[in-house]
């Protein structure tokens, strides 16, 4: 990376960037992705250099249309149900097409691709004027909080990575991973689209994967998503400490966020990264976390604080 990076202002120059195999920040729905193309192993390098991320850790590739992902993976026809949610928060894991062109560090060794189109004007626009397929995962360094603002982006890698600018984050969490295996639906990292909402509206059962099992997407990490401060979960605020609320929370006269004060998951989702980005940067050496209901994104949020809290690796 070069000391100072100029961001792009228009997609134009954001796709330039990555057809001539630089990285380029850039939005989606969800939080915003450290991109690069996905067809060069060397631009692909490069996210896991300027990340520090383990080489072991698969990447999603994000693409602008069906046609662009057939091109890129095997779908079944119980895969191809699960495409209504697309464009949106939803990464499939499936089985990688041979010949698909990818870069095999993308895949990270595994036979199968973490695939989705995001629901977000800006990056379809950008994807599809680079005319390849975009690895990016959260423009963040690894194992940090998640960006969903620009601003995020260019403190977490101190002005060195170039950001298209296209406004927070409207979920504020990643994206919901299911692997297709058979006839089987196996949610690998709970997300934006919450896994009893994915069941209701497709009539599938989508099961949880088994504890401590191998990283097959991203997000499966036990220590991830975490601030500098360390943090107590399900825990009421002691003196000297930072407090991330919800719903009802008296003032205890410290730094305090509220997740939602009525106590809506997806506001609290929504502003669950900055919050705590916010907290972090109060200075404080420990974050208590209030509890969160576990149904509905709940489940997503609760999976990103737990991660968050893990002793770090």
């Amino acid at each position: 990376m070069t000391d100072t990076a100029a961001d792009p202002r228009t997609v134009a120059e954001a796709a330039a960037l990555l057809r001539a195999g630089r990285l380029c920040a850039f939005p989606t729905e969800t939080v915003y992705g450290l991109g690069a193309d996905a067809t060069n192993a060397d631009a692909v390098l490069s996210i896991y250099e300027t990340k520090g991320r383990p080489r072991f850790n698969p990447l999603i590739v994000h693409c602008a249309d069906m046609q662009m992902a057939s091109m890129l993976a095997d779908f079944s026809p119980l895969a191809l149900r699960l495409t209504a949610l697309w464009p949106g928060s939803l990464t499939l894991v499936l089985p990688a097409r041979k010949g698909n062109g990818l870069a095999d560090v993308v895949m990270a060794g595994l036979d199968s691709v973490a695939i989705r189109i995001p629901d977000h004007k800006l990056a379809l626009e950008l994807i599809a004027a680079v005319g390849r397929p975009l690895a990016a995962p959260s423009a963040n360094p690894s194992g940090r909080l998640s960006p969903t603002t620009a601003e995020q982006v260019r403190r977490g890698f101190a002005g060195k990575v170039p950001v298209l600018d296209g406004g927070p984050c409207r979920a504020g969490v990643e994206s919901t991973i299911i692997q297709v295996e058979g006839d089987r639906l196996v949610q690998l990292r709970a997300g934006a689209v919450a896994r009893r909402e994915i069941e209701r509206r497709l009539g599938v059962t989508v099961e949880l994967a088994k504890k401590g099992g191998a990283v097959a997407a991203p997000g499966m990490l036990a220590s991830h998503y975490a601030p500098n401060a360390q943090m107590r979960l399900n825990a009421e605020p002691l003196a000297g400490e930072a407090y991330l609320a919800f719903g009802d929370a008296p003032d205890f006269g410290g730094v305090m966020r509220n997740l939602s004060v009525t106590g809506d998951l997806h506001e609290a989702a929504r502003n669950l990264f900055s919050m705590l980005h916010e907290l972090d940067a109060a200075g404080v050496g420990v974050i208590a976390v209030a509890p969160v209901p576990e149904e509905g994104l709940g489940e997503a949020i609760n999976d990103r604080l737990v991660r968050a809290a893990a002793p770090r690796e």
